[in-house]
């Protein structure tokens, strides 16, 4: 499987400034990242190009979930759940077994009789969409519980804040982990893709785009990459590069921001993820390790988006709602982690972004530019077959179909196999048997590729002290093989390490640092200022999770630099 490592973005950036290419994605987030899959399975020439780390936005800031969107049932829109629920089979059996996985969710009723024959047939209606989706759902069905039944699958739910309960299965992901193997899927199918490197500008010829100009962002040079179309994947920017083209855009795209909080598994007591609905739209409790994530909200967000920032009121928003079912109440105290992302809404007429619509749109707003925006994460593959079916239609050549639904992802062939096996491997690696499990349900396959290192430095084998899920050698792994770049896209995205512990990475930035300084040939300064713009990230975002309103938080947020800033774009 390739790598992403170092030399492989410095061979892709020649390969850049030196090939035509048949198509040029701009944006490694999901959409971004399938497109260039897809584009790649059907025989085209692809480049990549995102100018901060894969996933790095809305990407990586999800509520993990793999969905079809319950709540879309009461909306009529039975065509967006049926083809999520699709999606939702082939992600879990075919495409990332290791990375996707069924959860449970309890959804407690408040009123007799009525409300579960409601709840009840709209789960029954879900649990039909996705066994009419494929040959098999993935998941187990749903059931009807009593109070008490209910109780003891989740006691941590307050005896007067239910009358019953229907349970039913989603399925959940690591976000940011499936964006990096799809990359490295589409690499391997020959994508070249580069990390850090920013698109300032469109080529053009006449009205025509024929590529993008870019820039290095880590070492500052420019490069021409030519293309015969060029595909704008990049969510919640879309206006932004439509401005690049003179605005000329026939897609307009809102940000609706979320955030989650994430506490200690001990803090909440149940075996099932639980889902409660609020005012505006529903509120997940969803099991994660060691953890639970608890989200999300549902704001417009006009401030900046690298790095949205959230607000004391929004912390308080998702403790209050927990708590009303709680029998033991969390507190602010209680929270490890908080992160927000932004939502890329198609815009309505509607004001609520919680009513705009999150089905996706391909348009050419000019020739040889094809722009795709709104969609979710778990329908991502149906958007890029979209993408690259409008791609096709500007070729001068016959393209085959999409046949994504047939590609395992990196670490899913033979994972089943491994896992079977997850004994044997701990005693050959000398590793726990628990520790081989976690690492197959992040590497899958690929474990082999992390024992290797383990085997010639057995250092690497130890847990890194201050956050002893991940091991050392899954910090080297990070930048020699996942195209980590620096500090902040270890702890934040291969890692959770930055949300899964209450010093928010801080206690282990120093030995990540230098775990990676290797790799990515760092000097000892290189080091320090790693752990140094990391310490100011951290530093900001606790602050700004302090301040009342979102204009605090942001202008707070937007105090700590990004250890590689991002550069002003030219426009046409």
């Amino acid at each position: 499987m390739a790598q992403l490592g170092p030399a492989e973005r410095t061979a892709a950036l020649e390969r850049m400034a030196g090939q035509d290419f048949d198509v040029v994605v701009v944006g490694g987030g999901i959409v971004g990242a399938g497109i260039a899959l897809d584009a790649a399975t059907r025989g085209l020439d692809v480049a990549l190009v995102e100018a901060r780390d894969f996933a790095s936005g809305t990407s990586s800031r999800s509520s993990k979930l793999i969905h079809g969107g319950l709540r879309y049932l009461e909306q009529l829109n039975f065509e967006l759940v049926r083809e999520a629920l699709r999606e939702r089979a082939l992600l879990l059996q075919r495409i990332a077994p290791h990375l996707v996985k069924p959860v449970p969710f309890l959804f407690p009723l408040t009123h007799y009789v009525w409300e579960r024959v409601y709840v009840g047939a709209g789960v029954a209606l879900y649990d039909t969409l996705g066994a009419a989706a494929g040959t098999t759902r993935g998941v187990p069905g749903h059931r009807h519980l009593s109070r008490s039944r209910a109780l003891r699958l989740a006691p941590a739910l307050k005896k007067s804040a239910l009358t019953g309960a229907v349970q039913y299965w989603d399925a959940q992901v690591d976000d940011a982990r499936y964006v990096v193997s799809l990359l490295r899927t589409a690499a391997t199918y020959g994508a070249q893709i580069a990390p850090r490197a920013q698109v300032l500008g469109f080529l053009r010829e006449g009205e025509r785009v024929t590529g993008v100009r870019v820039r290095d962002l880590e070492l500052g040079d420019e490069l021409d990459v030519r293309a015969q179309q060029v595909v704008n994947a990049t969510g919640v920017w879309t206006d932004d590069i439509q401005e690049l083209v003179g605005g000329r855009g026939q897609i307009h795209v809102r940000a609706s921001k979320g955030i989650h909080l994430v506490v200690p598994r001990d803090r909440i007591h149940s075996l099932t993820g639980i889902i409660l609905r609020t005012e505006k739209s529903v509120l997940f409790v969803i099991p994660w390790g060691r953890h639970w994530i608890i989200g999300t909200t549902d704001t417009e967000w006009t401030l900046d988006k690298s790095h949205p920032a959230a607000s004391r009121a929004d912390i308080d928003y998702l403790l209050d709602h927990v708590n009303s079912v709680l029998s033991v109440p969390l507190n602010h105290d209680d929270v490890e982690g908080v992160y927000a992302g932004l939502r890329p809404l198609l815009s309505g007429e509607s004001e609520e972004t919680s009513k705009l619509s999150r089905e996706h749109v391909v348009a050419h707003p000019v020739p040889g530019l094809v722009m795709i925006a709104g969609g979710k994460y778990t329908t991502y593959r149906v958007m890029a077959k979209d993408a690259v079916d409008a791609v096709a239609h500007g070729l001068d050549q016959r393209v085959p179909r999409s046949c994504t639904d047939r590609i395992p992802l990196a670490g899913a062939e033979g994972f089943q196999a491994l896992w079977n096996s997850r004994h044997r491997i701990a005693h050959t690696s000398g590793l726990h048997v628990a520790r081989i499990e976690h690492l197959l349900q992040r590497h899958g396959s690929m474990i082999d590729e992390v024992l290797e290192l383990v085997e010639r430095e057995p250092s690497l084998g130890r847990p890194l002290a201050g956050a002893d899920d991940y091991l050392r050698a899954e910090i080297v792994y990070a930048a020699t093989h996942e195209g980590a770049r620096h500090l902040n896209d270890v702890l934040t995205r291969r890692t959770r390490i930055s949300i899964e512990t209450f010093h928010r990475g801080l206690a282990v930035a120093q030995e990540a640092a230098e775990l990676m300084a290797g790799p990515l040939g760092w000097d000892s300064e290189q080091v320090k200022r790693e752990v140094e713009y990391y310490t100011k990230r951290v530093e900001a975002e606790r602050r700004s999770q302090e301040q009342v309103s979102d204009q605090e938080a942001d202008a707070i947020r937007l105090g700590a630099p990004e250890i590689v800033p991002v550069v002003a774009p030219e426009q046409s």
